[in-house]
């Protein structure tokens, strides 16, 4: 399992204690960065049949992470709000364990982000990656697709998320929402000091070619919400299918509804008066 490094956690961990305790299953803890919160003996992610995350969408961004590189299926639980990356709620995990034993889910397949660097090793994402300025001056971003010059722009920097990730960070910053399963990613700027340069769908097939230049504050480039560095040059991105696999169940919220039920979508003022008036 991976854990939340501070959220209340201690039903779901009661549960999943009494459940492999029932079974003889063992249970261990997974070391990811940034954790030092220990409920488990430490293990290794390529020694288990299924990572448990339970914490939140940050938490699950975690366990896809180290599964991904072993190709082993997570359960997201929420310990909060059903977000769009866990599976079930947190009163909710022996059934999806008995369910997972049964095998009575379904396969999530998640596409990664791929960062090609002149500067540094490689990176991938699930959710995001973002540039952005690290203290005063402006990020300098030219961003070209297959080639072809889409834009140069001057301001905090930009987003590129999957079609998962759009709902995050790119969202609110006012980039468009992606449908799950969209064969595409999302190139979002942030605040930029003038000209236009609206948010761009980039299809799966293509690569994105960006040109950074960072003011003499700085700049940081974040991976899944995590910073991976503060030396920024030029970055390939493009997008592999298929990299990791989250647990799912038929009858399971869908993440439209799961956005609605959060209030990331709210419908029409008008829409709703009319609702209260019937």
């Amino acid at each position: 399992m991976v854990v939340h490094p501070v959220r209340d956690i201690d039903q779901p961990l009661r549960a999943l204690q009494r459940w492999t305790g029932r079974r003889g299953v063992d249970v261990v803890q997974i070391p990811v960065a940034g954790q030092h919160r220990e409920v488990a003996e430490q293990g290794d992610a390529g020694d288990c049949d299924l990572i448990v995350s339970i914490g939140g969408d940050g938490t699950t961004l975690a366990a896809i992470r180290a599964a991904a590189l072993v190709d082993r299926p997570v359960l997201g639980v929420a310990c909060g709000s059903l977000g769009a990356l866990t599976t079930v709620a947190a009163g909710g995990l022996s059934d999806a364990l008995d369910r997972f034993s049964q095998r009575d889910w379904l396969p999530r397949l998640l596409p990664a982000l791929e960062v090609a660097r002149a500067d540094g090793a490689d990176l991938f994402a699930f959710n995001d990656i973002v540039i952005v300025r690290a203290a005063e001056g402006q990020v300098r971003t030219i961003a070209r697709v297959d080639g072809t010059l889409y834009s140069r722009i001057a301001g905090d920097g930009c987003i590129i998320s999957t079609a998962i990730g759009s709902s995050a960070y790119a969202l609110a910053s006012g980039g468009p929402l992606l449908a799950p399963g969209t064969d595409a990613f999302l190139f979002t700027p942030l605040p930029t000091h003038g000209g236009s340069c609206p948010p761009l769908v980039v299809t799966a097939s293509s690569l994105l070619q960006l040109d950074i230049t960072a003011g003499h504050g700085g700049a940081r480039l974040e991976v899944d919400g995590q910073v991976a560095d503060t030396r920024i040059g030029p970055l390939t991105i493009s997008v592999r299918a298929n990299v990791a696999t989250l647990v799912s169940f038929a009858d399971q919220e869908p993440i439209l509804t799961g956005l609605r039920r959060r209030r990331i979508i709210i419908d029409s003022p008008r829409i709703l008066a009319e609702d209260d008036r019937r």
